[in-house]
């Protein structure tokens, strides 16, 4: 199979869909690769780099759209990349599609098959290709919410930790998966009085298990939310609905009740966000205030680090895109109906229900798209 891997296009994305050994990889399975020129300059690979694992170099991102049978990406194709897709070519990336109408119709329209790294699930249930850019971000929620603390960016003041004789900060983290999960153990290490607060009482009770009584694990309610926010000098959205856009269980009436200059961080924002005052925003203007409270919103947080990112993407994605080039999509998703999870759109027609949903958009099941 010929696989195409574009430069980022989406504001300060550095990551890149296929590092040189998993290009390497690929080739040893009798593929051909083409890369689009720089695309791996951000995380410090370059051409040669990609030259020496075997692949190509094409000079503009249009050389691969118009000559490859699968495209990988990092991020979800912008309008200029999904115009560029065409019928019947594979594309392998992160999508979010329930909170982007636009880019569904987009790829809609261009008759591709979508397959979705954040929707492909595992045998144990969880969603092994979201995993590890979940973990980044959980881990860099902390770092830039105390970040946004600091009097000169809008914050109270404060330090995560506090010093002897002062109390710390109250991070509250909504949220008990992957992401909360690594953010409470970054704000933990930090010394910060840490709060997470989740629907499941089995995941309370393994955070309680793994961090022990210095973690407080509070059970979801409206009521819950609205106390503990209202207490905190930085909240943490880390919710997620497989897939579907994110709830808004933040209200901005719960925000009005918390100390000018507190800080809220929504690591949800790619899925829509779950506060009601979010709105997506870029690493060249990460934040905004409203209800004097200082938001964190940037929708690719995992891009700046960009190095780290992608290394811990391509371990999780390599099998799964070595398994899409060996067989073809179509027996490669009906042989695995994990990987099938994921394909979002095929053939003009959606094919994850909670996107069709999001949009009002007719369902259709996978295998009824690909003819299966």
């Amino acid at each position: 199979m010929l696989i195409g891997v574009p430069k980022e296009v989406k504001n300060h994305e550095y990551r890149v869909g296929l590092i040189p050994s998993s290009v390497r990889e690929l080739i040893h399975h009798g593929h051909k690769v083409v890369v689009e020129t720089a695309a791996g300059s951000g995380v410090g690979f370059s051409d040669d780099d990609y030259r020496n694992a075997g692949a190509s170099i094409a000079g503009t991102a249009q050389e691969i759209f118009d000559s490859v049978e699968m495209v990988v990406k990092v991020k979800e194709p912008q309008p200029g990349e999904y115009a560029q897709l065409r019928e019947g070519q594979l594309l392998f990336t992160y999508l979010h599609l329930a909170p982007d109408e636009a880019q569904t119709r987009g790829l809609m329209d261009s008759g591709c098959v979508a397959v979705a790294y954040e929707t492909v699930t595992s045998a144990r249930g969880g969603l092994p290709l979201l995993t590890p850019m979940s973990e980044v971000a959980g881990r860099m929620s902390v770092q830039v919410g105390a970040h946004c603390l600091e009097k000169e960016q809008g914050g109270s003041g404060m330090l995560l930790g506090g010093v002897p004789g002062v109390a710390a900060s109250k991070v509250v983290i909504i949220g008990g998966g992957v992401s909360g999960t690594n953010a409470a153990r970054m704000a933990m290490g930090m010394e910060a009085a840490v709060t997470v607060i989740d629907r499941s009482l089995q995941r309370l009770n393994e955070l309680d298990m793994q961090f022990g009584p210095t973690l407080n694990t509070i059970y979801s309610t409206v009521d819950a939310i609205e106390s503990h926010v209202a207490g905190a000098d930085l909240v943490i959205g880390a919710v997620l609905v497989p897939g579907a856009a994110a709830p808004k269980l933040v209200t901005r009436d719960m925000l009005k009740n918390m100390r000018p200059g507190s800080v809220v961080v929504d690591i949800a924002i790619d899925q829509g966000g779950c506060f009601e005052t979010s709105r997506g925003t870029t690493h060249d203007n990460p934040t905004y205030v409203e209800e004097d409270v200082v938001h964190y919103c940037v929708t690719n947080m995992p891009g700046a680090v960009a190095r780290t990112s992608t290394f811990a993407l391509n371990n999780a994605t390599l099998p799964f895109t070595l398994a899409l080039a060996d067989k073809g999509y179509k027996r490669a998703l009906a042989e695995d109906p994990h990987l099938m999870e994921g394909l979002n759109v095929a053939m003009g027609k959606v094919t994850y229900k909670a996107v069709a949903d999001a949009h009002g958009m007719t369902y259709v099941a996978p295998q009824e798209a690909l003819g299966l």
